[in-house]
């Protein structure tokens, strides 16, 4: 009896220990935001022998970490370095050092100029010996993409030179007008160099052997120019002179070629004439010269600057764009008319193509419209291939196969502000003599060419099939139809025709094309669609896994069946996530190499290396670096973010299975608050938008709220939160949303630990709507948060979406909205789903925030739901941050909505005391002077 006393009151001791330790783990406060950390840029040399990837807070001096892939332990350490690169030849590895971040703003606050605050420096280091180099004063970097030891370092403007304080004659020497920079050109060993001044824009050419450089004007001069630096013999060669500007310098991709576009004009000359030329950089001479008067060249059109400029793979052709002529308006023109007397305005025409606001968003893009067209490098043939009637020509692979593609969607383009889903006519194209075949009059989709040019395929919304066209024989072919699975988005719920889950790519030779299906891979020779062969054997349906082909090499353009085929696997009902090997024949089975209660992401390979790199993560573990290879037998965990969470009360989630009201199965996510006791009562919080489940492994980092509350935050201070899944029917959103949240909030409260008493919703945008619409059917909820919510359908249906110009029709008609017509057609439909005209039913108090730039949901609507809740002495209080979009993309604005959302939620959730911003207002007058986040008594 004494023994089971004793071992109780130590069984009782570690208890009282472990609730200790416990108990000292703190909860998140919003001053933790800036130092959480995020991972990005992760890379791993060629030979698969170095690793390294940049950490960053989310605000503040971040680092890099470059270690050996075999000892990760043994890590270097560059504090403030930025977009590193490893060198071709895997022997260095360079990037910037930008300037400490609090250095910069305390001179700030001292209101010093750019040009005195401190600039970026360049870091070089050797991967063997460990030895960094620093230069100073950097503004950009280049290293050659393929091979080769070089590095092109383009400096800051030099500091002026002071006058000698001895000297008062002396007067500090007045810097020459250019834009133009020092630039030092040199090998990774520091021993061969080479330097040159007012350099202004610079390029390697892919095989490393070339550098071309282009000086900038200097004091008003026509005397830019632009040369070629041999890197082997150092000889530096003048290429062209005389001009004001060089622009879109590109060499071809052996080398053989230089081309760019210069101009004599001005650079204030509003019109001026470009010249495209092609320099054959082995004999020094020029091959082409291409002007507006070149025969081939669209009429009434000219050489433009604002088309790209790139060459075939094997250099036989050269393409570049080619604009409209400029217009002379005599209105414009006109000298004698005063600024203050010109008219400004805006003409809605009902049979343009695009509204109004749409023309003045893409008005930029439209005025630097350019008209692809192909030279013939060898015989200086000029073709124009696009022009204004067919317009888009896709270049796609390597084109050394004769043939593109073209379209336009001109003909239905009106159409646009209400059917997104608009069809294009689509032509095969001859790049030998510009002749245009056409492939299909209003086609549904988005055809592309296979990497050898024998098929156009793309998938057919209309017809929920993927298809192909067989250019030699002219012939359309259904890949997909005679398949005995689905091959649109199954789980597709509005009115919009849904649709495909992608295709992966060709085998090589084009002899089959790889596509998805929900779950599984299918193999189809377009020469014999029916006798398709399932890659993974139906595994994935059978299972409900989801299996996806990992990309391994970056530059691929076909897939050779020969190589591993390693694939990604996602378990659609427990959330597992993993990788399987297979092969392409599809005579077995996919093989599971890994498959775990984590999410998966980023899988990047050597080049010459079956070594990798992949990142791992839950909700409780960050999405480290993992090194492993192709077999997945080992993990090495690398990186280590975030150590502080381990004493942060952070809790854990867990996958919540349910039904709607109509029976429909659901799942949802429920986040509790370490050392959740289901005896206990927890105040909730439910966030919603669409689906959210299959994001139960992913790691969610605490960050000011751009717009929806962040689940760590209000988790780690002890709230429930749970995140519905929800499933539409159409015409009903709002119906929908209520049969899928509520059930799933009544089986939460079924497992016990919710404080039903002090529940409260919160969503943007779609799920902004969702809170209106809910608080107008329940009063289940003390507190709502509405983000930018639509609660007048039939108002917001005629309005526009401001950061497109796109009519919001769309968007009733087609898609998220899910009405499925017109206000004229469906009224009731557009009327019973506007929680607005409900508003006197609401008894739940309501902090809205919409801001007055919202590019997506017009910010009347916010101002429609106060406006009716004041109306009817309703609590409620609208955010309008000035200047801001849909979600807030100034920080300083994300931090003030996390703030005053926690103290919105802890006063209606907790019994917490009212700030005086709720209590008192903000008034016009103290705008800008106070925040009053003060707690009143």
């Amino acid at each position: 009896m004494l023994l089971v006393k004793r071992w109780t009151w130590v069984f009782g001791l570690v208890l009282s220990v472990q609730f200790s330790f416990a108990q000292q783990k703190r909860s998140l406060t919003h001053a933790d935001y800036d130092g959480w950390e995020s991972l990005s840029s992760v890379k791993i040399t060629n030979n698969g022998q170095f690793v390294g990837y940049q950490i960053s807070p989310q605000d503040g001096d971040g680092r890099l970490e470059v270690f050996p892939y075999q000892t990760p332990n043994q890590k270097t350490i560059i504090p403030r370095a930025s977009g590193f690169n490893f060198t071709p030849d895997d022997a260095y590895v360079v990037g910037k050092i930008v300037a400490q971040k609090d250095s910069v703003r305390a001179l700030k606050l001292q209101k010093k100029k750019a040009d005195d605050l401190p600039k970026d420096s360049l870091f070089i280091m050797n991967l063997t010996s460990g030895k960094v180099e620093k230069l100073p004063r950097v503004k950009s970097f280049a290293i050659p993409t393929e091979k080769g030891n070089w590095i092109a370092i383009h400096f800051e403007k030099e500091l002026p030179k002071k006058s000698d304080p001895a000297d008062s004659s002396a007067k500090a020497e007045k810097p020459k007008k250019t834009d133009g920079t020092k630039l030092l050109v040199r090998n990774l060993e520091g021993t061969k160099f080479w330097e040159f001044d007012r350099v202004k824009s610079f390029g390697f050419a892919p095989n490393g052997d070339f550098f071309q450089y282009t000086l900038a004007e200097e004091d008003t001069l026509d005397n830019a120019a632009i040369y070629i630096l041999n890197l082997t013999s150092g000889e530096s060669k003048l290429v062209h002179e005389k001009m004001t500007t060089y622009s879109n310098v590109a060499f071809s991709p052996k080398s053989k070629y230089l081309s760019f576009i210069a101009t004599a004009d001005s650079l204030k000359s509003k019109k001026p004439v470009h010249t495209l030329y092609l320099y054959q950089i082995s004999s020094g001479s020029f091959s082409h010269r291409i002007e507006k008067t070149t025969p081939g060249i669209l009429a009434g059109g000219r050489i433009s600057p604002d088309g790209n400029v790139r060459f075939s793979e094997d250099e036989s052709r050269m393409f570049f764009g080619v604009a409209k002529d400029y217009v002379d308006y005599a209105y414009a023109n006109d000298t004698t008319i005063l600024d203050e007397e010109r008219v400004s305005l805006d003409i809605w025409g009902w049979q343009d193509s695009e509204i109004q606001p749409m023309q003045l968003v893409n008005r930029s893009s439209e005025e630097k419209k350019t008209f692809t067209a192909v030279l013939e490098t060898g015989t200086g043939k000029v073709i124009q291939l696009a022009t204004p009637e067919l317009d888009n020509v896709m270049l796609e692979n390597k084109i050394t196969k004769g043939i593109a593609l073209a379209w336009t969607n001109d003909p239905y383009r009106r159409a646009y502000s209400w059917d997104i889903q608009i069809g294009r006519d689509v032509y095969w194209v001859d790049l030998k003599t510009g002749a245009k075949t056409l492939i299909e009059k209003n086609a549904s989709g988005s055809p592309r060419l296979s990497p050898e040019g024998k098929y156009a395929y793309w998938y057919d919304s209309r017809d929920s099939s993927w298809v192909a066209f067989d250019i030699q024989s002219n012939a359309k072919i259904n890949l997909t139809k005679a398949l005995p699975v689905p091959f649109f988005e199954e789980l597709h719920d509005s009115p919009s025709l849904p649709g495909s889950y992608g295709s992966i790519g060709w085998l090589a030779g084009d002899a089959a094309i790889l596509i998805n299906d929900r779950f599984d891979i299918w193999k189809i020779d377009p020469k014999s669609p029916s006798e398709a062969i399932n890659l993974t054997l139906g595994e994935g349906r059978n299972k409900q896994i989801t299996f996806r082909r990992e990309r391994l090499k970056a530059d691929e353009t076909s897939i050779d069946p020969n190589e591993p085929l390693i694939l990604s696997a996602f378990n659609e009902v427990n959330k597992d996530n993993g990788f399987f090997t297979s092969s392409y024949d599809g005579k077995t089975a996919p093989k599971q190499l890994i498959m775990s209660a984590h999410r998966y992401m980023g899988l990047t390979k050597a080049k010459e290396s079956n070594r990798i790199l992949v990142r791992r993560s839950t909700y409780r573990e960050n999405p480290d670096v993992y090194l492993t290879d192709l077999t997945f037998k080992n993990l090495t965990k690398a990186s280590n973010l975030n150590p502080q969470q381990a004493g942060i009360n952070w809790g854990s989630v867990e996958l919540i299975s349910y039904l709607a009201n109509d029976g429909t199965p659901l799942q949802g996510l429920l986040f509790k608050p370490e050392g959740f006791d289901s005896s206990k009562k927890y105040p909730m919080m439910v966030y919603f938008y669409e689906r959210n489940s299959d994001t139960y492994h992913n790691y969610r980092a605490p960050a000011p709220s751009r717009s929806t509350i962040n689940i760590p935050f209000f988790v780690s201070n002890d709230y429930l939160v749970f995140v519905p899944d929800i499933k539409y029917d159409l015409g009903l959103p709002g119906p929908s949303a209520y049969n899928c949240i509520i059930p799933g909030v009544q089986a939460v409260i079924a497992k016990g630990g919710v404080d039903t008493e002090n529940m409260a919703i919160q969503g943007q945008s779609w799920g902004g709507y969702q809170v209106a619409y809910l608080i107008t059917k329940t009063n289940m909820f003390k507190a709502a948060g509405a983000g930018a919510p639509v609660v007048n359908m039939t108002s917001a249906y005629g309005g526009i979406r401001w950061g497109t110009g796109m009519s919001r029709m769309f968007q009733y008609e087609q898609t998220q909205s899910r009405i499925g017509g017109t206000l004229w057609e469906k009224p009731l439909y557009f009327l019973e789903n506007s929680p607005l005209f409900t508003m006197d039913r609401v008894q739940t108090p309501v902090l809205i925030m919409h801001n007055d730039a919202d590019g997506a949901v017009p910010w009347y609507q916010g101002i429609e739901m106060f406006m009716a809740l004041k109306r009817l002495n309703k609590p409620a209080w609208l955010l309008q941050y000035n200047g801001e979009d849909h979600n807030l993309t100034q920080r300083k604005n994300a931090k003030d909505l996390s703030i005053r959302l926690s103290q919105f939620f802890d006063h209606y959730l907790k019994g917490a005391p009212a700030p005086l911003w709720m209590t008192e207002g903000v008034s016009a007058v103290e705008k800008g002077k106070t925040l009053k986040y003060e707690l009143g008594n």
